[in-house]
């Protein structure tokens, strides 16, 4: 008997799921009995919405999140083991990026099972395509340091790569950090620095705004518990 295939399912970000996963993406969902995701509540409701044709509470779900000790999660690839494919979801946009679905598909690369990453939505990468900055060359940083003296000591740091780099730096930072971020970044950068803003991806409040350090100073705007992605290109 063949190995399943390890199914890496993008989740919406905002909007319907017709923006957000094209009709091919349900056929290889509905082929998966077998869930690793990272909350069950939110798994459920998203399989719901996208018409996942078989009963929720036969369906098996593994969590994988923060708080699970990769110690356990060795028996999480039994099902391909028995011809069973098996669906990885993201909270949000795509699997294992900015995801701690990473650990799963490891395992899977490891053991030779075939992994099978279907397009949908990236907060990042739709932040990217709009904002006018390089996207021949970038990088995504992550988190930045919550400490305020280490973030400016980080972004001093990202700006010169940027700089000598010609390459775009990418980061985010949990939602109701973001006006301290906000505020490092036009503190920290050169005037001329473009900063790229991209709020609420996919949603009627969407906004994702390019200007530089100097402009951003006059007008700062309100991004309180808003899902942000922050890019930064030095010039």
């Amino acid at each position: 008997m063949s190995n399943g295939k390890l199914i890496l399912i993008p989740v919406t970000i905002g909007g319907s799921i017709d923006m957000s996963l094209p009709a091919g993406n349900h056929e290889l969902m509905d082929s998966c009995h077998t869930f690793i995701v990272e909350e069950v509540r939110t798994a459920r409701r998203f399989l719901k919405s996208a018409g996942y044709p078989y009963p929720i509470d036969d369906t098996v779900f593994l969590e994988l999140n923060e708080h699970t000790d990769p110690r356990t999660i060795g028996g999480y690839l039994d099902p391909l083991e028995k011809g069973e494919n098996v669906g990885l979801l993201s909270e949000a946009g795509l699997p294992c990026i900015a995801d701690p679905g990473a650990l799963v598909t490891q395992m899977a690369q490891r053991k030779g099972i075939e992994v099978i990453p279907l397009v949908g939505p990236s907060s990042l990468m739709m932040t990217l395509m709009a904002s006018g900055l390089n996207g021949q060359n970038f990088a995504f940083a992550g988190y930045l340091p919550v400490d305020r003296t280490k973030r400016e000591k980080a972004i001093k740091m990202l700006e010169a790569r940027s700089l000598k780099e010609r390459q775009t730096q990418i980061f985010i930072e949990a939602p109701y950090r973001n006006n301290q971020l906000m505020q490092s970044l036009v503190s920290v950068c050169r005037d001329e620095t473009l900063i790229c803003v991209g709020c609420d991806i996919m949603l009627p409040t969407q906004s994702i705004r390019t200007l530089t350090a100097a402009q951003w100073r006059k007008k700062m705007p309100e991004l309180h518990k808003r899902n942000t992605v922050f890019a930064i290109n030095g010039q």
